[in-house]
């Protein structure tokens, strides 16, 4: 387990949500789609921010779900771009899950997602080179 802001390697915190009521699945733990659209939010806002540009989800893989979270728990999403192509971005992303009344974190979510930067007219257009991450 991991202290919270202590996910090293995790790449970028980008996302801190707390999971609602209507986040449960039908056996009252958080709902995974919930928690790969978040992970989807935080790559997205990670894209974004280091192209100045619109980005599109075009793929998602190697999703995992290590860990549960409970109703009231803190998702913290970190993201980390893994690989730059002509048009698209390739970022994997981490979920750390923390109880209210703790300190504790644990994996909770992890996967990959492939976006496709879009210009002014909602075309692809080249990557080039990233903005540094910040810091």
């Amino acid at each position: 387990m991991a202290a919270p802001g202590d996910a090293t390697g995790a790449g970028d915190l980008v996302i801190r949500v707390t999971a609602m009521p209507t986040d449960l699945n039908p056996y009252g733990g958080v709902f995974g789609g919930w928690l790969m659209c978040q992970l989807a939010l935080g790559a997205s806002s990670l894209v974004t921010r280091r192209t100045g540009l619109k980005a599109v989800v075009v793929g998602a893989t190697d999703f995992g779900f290590p860990g549960v979270m409970q109703v009231g728990d803190e998702l913290n999403v970190y993201a980390e771009v893994r690989r730059v192509g002509r048009t698209s971005i390739t970022v994997a992303t981490r979920g750390f899950g923390r109880a209210r009344a703790s300190e504790a974190c644990v994996e909770v979510a992890n996967g990959s997602f492939t976006f496709v930067v879009l210009g002014a007219n909602d075309r692809p257009v080249e990557v080039g080179t990233l903005a540094p991450a910040p810091g």
